[in-house]
Parts: structure tokens; sequence; C-alpha cells
């Protein structure tokens, strides 16, 4: 698994060293410039390590993880790491399960329960603003679409322009997507040091920038049915803001027409210059006025400037862990492509997303909705098109097991660390672990599964062997994400699951079936009265065999000793 440092906002929050401490490297960890080993492979990164990592720079670095560990039941000691309450390697039958589920349950008592709104500037959210270079190198833009302004300065188009920094031997050191309406510092081939401003923006307002010359022609902005007149009360000038509406038939927009009043075509693409207003949006522009390209004609206030509402607390960890459908859910491409807008079905605004080669894919959004792509940007597989959370099995299913075990682990830690409290990574990735390991069988081939058969992941691959080592066609199947009641219920030991929820049902189904329970766990050995498996219960001790050196026979000094002591004899009979 890769880690680098935690950053928001553009501020580093948590550095590298500070979230690798007691973890196992995967691999060396080197000083490029110099092939210096900092770090070996396969070695637990103690206090004397990270302040090495932190002394040369490094930006990131592959660990051992308990997500990706490969033992068949639990995780092995180097994948975890260092045990965090005795500081060092983690001892062999440790209950990393339990003290995980107990980290991250503690500190729910100092959680939210409900959605809480956040009151004036002290606690905002503080915004990025700007992004400056962290290395010295040459810039190189990919996708970029830019238009010039008036100011002479070029302005970013669309949210799929990246800009990177790349070191002399032509390597890629960072790499930054730019935000809508950036205003660019540097050219493509420029040599930068560190700390050079690559773009600057407004953090609390996305503007929607017109790229042609000509005249503004209103579309469906009708005052008191679609937008409404308000006075800023700063400024104490009008400005006219779209409304939420009631009928469907009004799609309110702006065009950029020509002196036939029809509306021009973009340069770079072949689509009209037409910019549909959301919700919310500011226009900046009167009908019929003139614009040139660069100006900006309407502008957004970013969704996270708002005096935020976090998702609150304790709902927003259960939401993440029960891998609930989110209530804010975002649409997300499945596919790499150009996004194009096709014409509205049953109040549904359509995207088409088209790839270079290959089948479009559309997606119907519903009205309010407010899409964060705009015409001609490209999206790669698994960026959202729309405000919201995504669906965790959406993110499985296009992006796979590690971007989503990221996402959870990074969501479950901005709602603590919202909070000011710090859970080490491990220990969600411990609960994340147990909600990955069941996969649903797509094809058996030649061996026992059934299709649509939930199994344990661990099995799957096990049967796999087998099957390929007799000659046979291997199963496939995709990983499913369950959440953490779910996982609980479909564990292999009935006596686990029975006593947690739904008991008649799992006895019930656990007796049809035929079922054994192996007691590997903790919770069926506790409820038949045996000693845990875990610490010094651990099998590996309890089945350890150990000599037992031989009693040495007694000196006959001592038996005499005995003959002539009447209370010694009495008290061995």
């Amino acid at each position: 698994l890769e880690l680098g440092h935690y950053i928001k906002g553009g501020e580093i929050k948590q550095r590298l060293a500070e979230r690798v401490l007691g973890r196992a490297t995967m691999f060396e960890v080197y000083v490029e410039e110099t092939g210096e080993i900092l770090v070996p492979a396969n070695t637990i990164i103690d206090e004397a390590y990270a302040a090495r990592l932190d002394e040369a720079g490094v930006n990131s670095i592959v660990i051992r993880s308990g997500l990706t560990c490969k033992s068949s039941h639990g995780v092995c000691a180097m994948c975890y790491g260092r045990d965090l309450a005795r500081g060092h390697l983690v001892n062999t039958g440790e209950t990393v399960g339990i003290i995980a589920a107990q980290s991250i349950g503690e500190p729910g008592t100092q959680l939210t329960m409900r959605t809480f709104h956040i009151g004036g500037t002290a606690s905002r959210v503080i915004e990025q603003s700007s992004i400056a270079t962290q290395h010295q190198g040459r810039i190189t833009f990919s996708r970029m679409r830019t238009v010039a302004n008036s100011d002479g300065h070029q302005l970013v188009l669309g949210k799929s322009c990246q800009v990177a920094v790349v070191d002399e031997q032509g390597r890629e050191r960072e790499k930054y997507v730019l935000p809508s309406g950036a205003r660019l510092l540097v050219t493509e081939g420029q040599a930068v040091k560190k700390g050079t401003m690559i773009a600057e923006w407004d953090p609390f307002n996305e503007p929607f920038i017109s790229d042609v010359k000509g005249t503004v022609k209103f579309t469906d902005i009708i005052e008191g049915k679609t937008f409404q007149e308000r006075v800023d009360e700063v400024t104490q000038r009008a400005t006219y803001t779209i409304m939420e509406y009631r009928t469907t038939s009004f799609k309110p927009s702006l065009s950029i027409v020509g002196e036939k009043g029809k509306a021009l075509i973009r340069p770079n693409s072949n689509s009209a210059a037409v910019f549909s207003m959301p919700v919310g949006a500011i226009l900046m522009v009167k009908d019929g006025e003139q614009v040139k390209a660069g100006d900006i004609i309407a502008r957004k206030p970013r969704e996270s400037s708002k005096t935020k509402d976090i998702v609150g607390g304790l709902p927003r960890v259960a939401e993440l862990f029960e891998v609930r459908k989110p209530k804010e859910l975002a649409v997300v491409s499945e596919i790499d492509g150009t996004v194009s807008f096709g014409p509205e079905t049953k109040g549904k605004r359509k995207i088409v997303v088209t790839p270079e080669t290959g089948e479009s894919k559309e997606y119907l959004i519903p009205k309010g909705r407010h899409i964060t792509t705009q015409e001609g940007d490209f999206v790669n597989a698994g960026d959202q098109l729309t405000e919201g959370y995504p669906d965790l099995h959406d993110i499985l299913k296009i992006k796979g097991e590690k971007a989503l075990a990221r996402y959870l682990v990074e969501e479950i830690q901005d709602v603590y660390r919202f909070q000011g409290v710090n859970i080490n990574d491990k220990h969600i990735e411990v609960i994340v672990r147990q909600m990955l390991k069941k996969v649903s069988i797509l094809d058996p081939g030649d061996t026992g599964f059934l299709v649509g058969e939930q199994v344990d992941k661990q099995r799957f691959m096990e049967e796999n062997q087998v099957a390929l080592t007799d000659g046979r066609k291997p199963a496939t199947a995709e990983t499913l994400v369950l959440g953490i009641t779910q996982a609980s219920l479909s564990t292999d030991s009935w006596v686990s699951a029975a006593s947690f929820q739904e008991t008649t049902k799992v006895l019930t189904e656990g007796a049809l079936q035929g079922k054994a329970d192996h007691l590997r766990g903790l919770k069926e050995n506790v409820i038949v009265g045996r000693l845990i498996p875990a610490g010094t219960g651990f099998r590996s001790y309890v089945d350890a065999e150990i000599d037992v050196p031989e009693q040495p026979e007694r000196p006959d000094k001592f038996l005499e000793e005995l003959e002539d002591n009447p209370l010694l004899i009495d008290q061995e009979q």
C-alpha cells in the first residue's frame, strides 16, 4: 500500500514520517540521486528511520498493510507492524481486531451524533486557493484548455487540466489537477524552483468563463420564476441568483451568440457556447451584453465554502462502515472519455461520456443536481460527474480494491480528524480487510463453486490453486464489499454469527446445510467455554511441544532428615 503526506487544502496536515511510524516497508527506500538506502525492505520503521525519511524529503513509500496481507487466518505481524501499546513488533496471538474496534469505537463518544452547523469564520475549513511546486524541475501540461482574458492572463477551462513537474531524468515528481477558472502562472516547459507558484484561483466561487467573443443571450432566465434579484449587503449592488424552480420545462442557460443570433461554436470543440446555469449560480452579465473571450459570465459558490454541514460525525462513519447508499449520491463515470451533454429526457439531463475507442456511456442526472463537469472535459474512470458522495460499490467496481480501501480509510479519518481525534490508519485497515474478505463467483470453471455463491477469498484462492495444479479451469469472481454487520453474519462460524443477530435464521440455515464450526475465532470459543485462541491460548503456544526436564531424585541425606523429624513424616502422610 502506498502512503504519502496527508494533504488537505494545500497544507501538509500529517507528515509521511508520522503516518508510517511503526509500519514495515515493502521495498527498500533509497535516495534517488545518490542511491543511498534509507530503510531496508521488510523493516519496521522506528523513530530513527522516520527521522531519516523526513530529512531526505521522501514524499511517498510503499508499506506492508493488513489490507493486502496474504495470511490465511488473521494478519501477520509484519503487515500489522508495531504494537501501539508496547512500542515493539506486535506479538503473535495479539487480538488486533478487537483493539482496532476499540480504537475506532472509543473516540466515537467524542463525535457528534447529528449533522451540525459550523458557525462563523473561526472553524471554517481553510480553502486552498493556490498551488506551489514541491520540487525543482520542468513544467509539463496535459489536457490543458485555456483562454486569455482581457488582462492577458491564461485562465483554465474545464476540470481535466493537469500540471506536472518533471525532473532532469524525466521522472514525474508531482502532479496537480487544476480547478476551472484557475489563473495559470507558468508556461509549458518552464524551469521552476521549489516553491514556485503554478496557479491561483478564487477558493469560494467557481466561475463560468466565456471562451468566445459575442453577445450574451438569456434562455428561460425569468425574474420571479427562475431567478431573483438580491442586493449584496457589502457592495449594495444588485445580483441575479438562479433560484429553485418548480416546472421541469425551464432550462435556465446563457448562450454567447453571433450577429445572426445563433450560438457560436467553441474553439477546440464542436459544441455550441451554451452554459446551463445550476441553482445558486450568480449571473455577472445582463441579457444582450457584449463579452470577450476570457470574461467571467457567472459564478457559483463552491460547495465546501458554504458554512459547512458536516454529514455529522458518527452517522457518516456508520454510513461508511455499513456500506449504505449515501443520501447525496454522486454519479460516477465508468470509463475514461470526453464529456458532452445530450438532450433532456423526462426532466433529467443526459451526460454522455465518449471514449477515444469503444462505446460511449450515458448517465441521466435528476434536475436540481449540480453537475461538476463541463462540456468538453476529459474524465477518468471513477471521476464524479455530480456533487455528492460516490457509492462504495461503484468505487470497487470501477477502480478496484485498493482504491476503495484508500477511500474508506481517508473518509473515516476525515471525520475523526475534523474533531481533533487521531487514530492510526492500521486500525481502520484491519476492519476494512474484514469488509473485503468475500468474493462472488462469476464463473465456477471446473471447481465445486456455484454461480453467484459468496465464498471467502482465502477459500476461493485455495480451490483455484488446486484446480490449476490438476490442470482444470479455475473459477473467476468479483470482490464484494460488505458492511460490518453483514460481514459478521456471513462468517464461517455459525456459533459466532448466531450470538450476534438473527439467531434463529442463522441456526436454521446452519442446521439445513449441516455446517461444522471449527472454533477458530474468539466468540465461538467463549460460548462453548474453551480457552480463547488469543494471547497465551494462541494455537502456536498451546500446541507447542515443551521439553520438561526430569525431576532429580531426592538425595539420601534428605530422607535421613525425614526419619529424624516426625513432624515432616506426619505431613507427608
